[in-house]
């Protein structure tokens, strides 16, 4: 097989080139301008997807990673280590471009990124898998769910959380049984939190001894317990209840930039009917509210609108599903979203197409599912797009997109 150039990064990462019979090939962990051979090529009809066998020529993009296990475990937490940084991020702004133009039909340039504050140690959330045997306790390597290898530090979690991790994985033998994941969050406060899934019920007796072990050991932490098809429970070290489950930003000051960026987007607020959709622990809502906006917010966690009772000013609060509370809402003037990686479901976005509220700032996780979703609002014209770095050494891109009613 002859060498393959790569020309580009799709999204997701891979290196995109071209074989010999003109189909396009995917090659995960190689840049633009490598000169590669192939292994492990798996043939589809109109593509291919392969492995990096040998590096022939390397792109002057190439860096060397930071993280060993990037490379001697092929870690999937990372897609993009061996880019330096000003090439990961043309690569996002590429990402988000090319999905607006594709899927969205919408003719603009790639927008421009706001760099992040951080590169490395900025993630203040971790899950870690456990291996069926339960021996490992880590992360998947790239492509292969099925498997994992043990974690020893990783690069771009905050370095309180890792300092936690090594004390305890040395300490397995106290965890609870069949357990299948590992959750290490630390709060905006600094707390540091760890959350034990098992795969069922079996109540876990042994939380209050790990608890004073890794105190003994200088590593304080509220540990949680979530049975199988259950909710989280503090088992050991909670003063008051920590919604260490519920959805925050995992890089909080991108996050906030994220937030900041998107209400400037929306305008003026003050006296304004505003929905803000999927609205998390409320922060969005809260500035809104505190700019004079009459707000409506929506989430399914009812612990999250719980939460953001307690932190945040008066606003209309819905606990539940966007699509299934649409009917109680009142009719918007501006409207905030902020969906899953899924998007915005169908009946979401045919509302907003029917009731044209005059501007919608749209916050995305997703390039792929934005697109979809803006192709689905005909009504609205983009205002203006503005991509935002939360997640270096990564393929993942945040977006805030403000479209204005048509006239």
């Amino acid at each position: 097989m002859s060498p393959v150039r790569i020309l580009r990064l799709a999204a997701g990462g891979d290196g995109v080139g071209k074989l010999e019979d003109g189909r396009t090939v995917f090659v995960p962990r190689t840049a633009p301008g490598d000169l590669v051979e192939l292994t492990g090529l798996r043939s589809h009809k109109r593509f291919a997807r392969a492995r990096l066998g040998r590096l022939l020529e390397a792109s002057p993009v190439r860096v060397e990673p930071r993280c060993p296990h990037y490379v001697r475990d092929d870690c999937g937490g990372c897609q993009l280590q061996h880019l330096e940084s000003g090439a990961q991020r043309e690569a996002r702004r590429g990402f988000v471009g090319d999905a607006l133009r594709r899927i969205a039909r919408r003719d603009v340039p790639d927008p421009p990124i706001v760099p992040a504050a951080s590169e490395w140690d900025y993630r203040t959330k971790i899950t870690l898998a456990v291996s069926a045997d339960g021996r490992r306790v880590g992360l998947h390597p790239y492509d292969r769910a099925e498997q994992v290898f043990d974690l020893e530090w990783c690069h771009i979690t905050v370095p309180g959380l890792m300092e936690l991790w090594q004390v305890l994985r040395r300490l397995r033998e106290r965890f609870p049984p069949r357990l299948e994941a590992i959750v290490l969050r630390q709060d905006r406060e600094g707390g540091r939190h760890v959350l034990f899934r098992t795969a069922d019920g079996e109540a876990w007796a042994g939380a209050r001894d790990l608890r004073a072990e890794l105190e003994r050991r200088g590593a304080a932490a509220t540990l949680w317990w979530q049975p199988a098809d259950g909710v989280p429970r503090a088992m050991a070290g909670a003063g008051e209840a920590y919604p260490a489950t519920v959805f925050e930003q995992v890089h909080p000051l991108m996050g906030d930039r994220v937030r900041a960026h998107a209400i400037e987007a929306l305008g003026p607020v003050a006296g304004r009917r505003v929905w803000d959709l999927y609205a998390g622990i409320g922060e969005t809502t809260a500035a809104l509210a505190q700019a004079g906006a009459a707000v409506e917010s929506v989430e399914s966690d009812r612990r999250a609108v719980l939460e953001a009772e307690r932190r945040g000013p008066a606003a209309r609060r819905h606990a539940g599903r966007v699509e299934h509370v649409l009917g109680e809402l009142k009719a918007p003037e501006l409207v905030i979203t902020n969906p899953p990686r899924t998007g915005m479901d169908a009946r979401v976005v045919d509302a907003l197409e029917r009731l044209r509220p005059e501007r919608v700032v749209y916050v995305s996780c997703d390039p792929a599912t934005l697109a979809r979703d803006l192709s689905r609002l005909p009504g609205f014209r983009l205002a203006g797009a503005v991509a935002f770095d939360l997640f270096p050494q990564t393929a993942h891109v945040e977006t805030v997109v403000a479209l204005e009613r048509a006239s």
